[in-house]
């Protein structure tokens, strides 16, 4: 198996806990620190995807509330409902490609509206020290992923 053949299904976190848009703030922040993780996504009764609750929420959530107060310690109105999210058959470069240009640190996997898994930064990286096969030429010193390109396409310098 190559990166060019590696989905989201393959690198993807498959326990994945899921919260509620009704759950308190507290009880939401007590698990994201219990289980480690810095955010977890959301769906709805029906087990639809809303969007994701993180770190960041949890701080906006408490910075409103002691600047204005908050009618609700609810978690509903923090959700990032803009969150990026991928596909099982997304593969691993174009995931690496969203982290880049993103500030998200996991990304849902999605298969019909549902959550099936979650990918995180640390999973990509996984994914490549596993799979890829670091070579350094010996005429120029510039690292070189072989699996990720043909040796005739390596940079020259």
């Amino acid at each position: 198996m190559t990166h060019n053949s590696l989905t989201a299904r393959d690198i993807m976190t498959r326990k994945v806990i899921s919260l509620t848009p009704d759950q308190d703030l507290f009880e939401v922040m007590s698990l994201l620190v219990k289980n480690k993780i810095s955010g977890a996504p959301v769906v709805d009764r029906n087990g639809r995807y809303l969007g994701v609750f993180s770190e960041k929420s949890s701080i906006s959530l408490l910075m409103d509330a002691a600047e204005r107060g908050t009618p609700t310690n609810r978690i509903e109105a923090f959700v990032d409902t803009d969150a990026e999210t991928v596909s099982p058959g997304t593969g691993l470069l174009t995931i690496a490609q969203m982290f880049m240009s993103a500030q998200y640190r996991r990304l849902p996997v999605l298969e019909k509206g549902r959550v099936i898994g979650l990918i995180s930064r640390r999973d990509v990286l996984k994914a490549a020290h596993r799979f890829m096969d670091p070579v350094e030429p010996s005429d120029s010193g510039i690292l070189y992923l072989s699996s990720t390109r043909d040796r005739s396409q390596a940079p020259v310098a």
